[in-house]
């Protein structure tokens, strides 16, 4: 009953925000330039290159993504609906703060709804998930988490296909709406995930775990493949709240 519960109010937040979402223009199939700064600023809201916390001043975004008031204000209130920019009264816009509850209840809610589409992938169990599945965790399988072996050296091709790797895997259970919401919360997963991304790195088994649920969501084993999966975003979220200086006083 409460995963229903969180559904339908996850249901009515993502009917609200979009709602709040200014409608996107296009010109000949060609997106407006506010387009364009929305997915700059969300690369870059997403891979910490924007501190959490700080403050997002207009005009000097302006300067630093070449553009006009008009559509940076577009783009900003984009990212305001999808939480990853913060609206202060009568203070302009902000990179959404982070902490150690936010992470906590990131991590529990993707269990949730990432267990309900896992179960229902591997129920409806198609051939063409099948396949996406086992294609996307050979790519992911095959490129190195760090370009160094020694060290942490992000490896830039690593990320989008661990995305597409978690996203092929509950990819058959055939709800936009549910994906929709699995996708937002990834996002919000992954601003911490890339923040302390060199600690991961050195404790973090993680092929071995893709590995463990691929083989798992194959072979129909619903409850072992859930137990899998959550195991992997809690171990996920424990090295990060375990990094001391990732939730040190930051910029409000």
């Amino acid at each position: 009953m409460r995963v229903i519960q969180l559904v339908y109010i996850a249901a009515i937040t993502l009917r609200d925000a979009m709602a709040r979402t200014p409608a996107l223009v296009t010109i000949n199939g060609t997106a407006t330039r506010a387009t364009s700064l929305y997915d700059q600023l969300r690369t870059d809201l997403l891979d910490g290159e924007l501190p959490p916390g700080s403050r997002l001043a207009i005009e000097a975004l302006c300067t630093q993504y070449d553009t006009g008031q008009t559509p940076l204000r577009e783009a900003l209130n984009r990212l305001v609906a999808d939480g990853l920019v913060q609206r202060r009264e009568q203070r302009g816009f902000a990179v959404t703060a982070i902490s150690a509850d936010d992470l906590a209840e990131i991590t529990k809610t993707r269990c949730w709804l990432e267990e309900i589409a896992l179960r229902e992938s591997i129920a409806a169990h198609s051939t063409a998930w099948e396949e996406a599945l086992v294609l996307a965790h050979h790519r992911l399988a095959r490129t190195p988490r760090s370009l160094a072996e020694d060290r942490f050296q992000d490896n830039p091709a690593w990320e989008p296909l661990h995305r597409a790797f978690h996203r092929a895997l509950i990819g058959g259970c055939d709800s936009r709406w549910l994906l929709g919401f699995c996708e937002q919360l990834a996002d919000q997963h992954h601003r911490y995930r890339r923040l302390s991304a060199p600690r991961a790195f050195a404790k973090r088994g993680v092929k071995g775990e893709h590995e463990q649920l691929v083989e798992a969501a194959l072979a129909g084993r619903a409850d072992d493949a859930v137990t899998l999966l959550r195991a992997h975003f809690e171990r996920t979220a424990k090295v990060i709240l375990d990094d001391p200086k990732l939730f040190a006083e930051r910029p409000a």
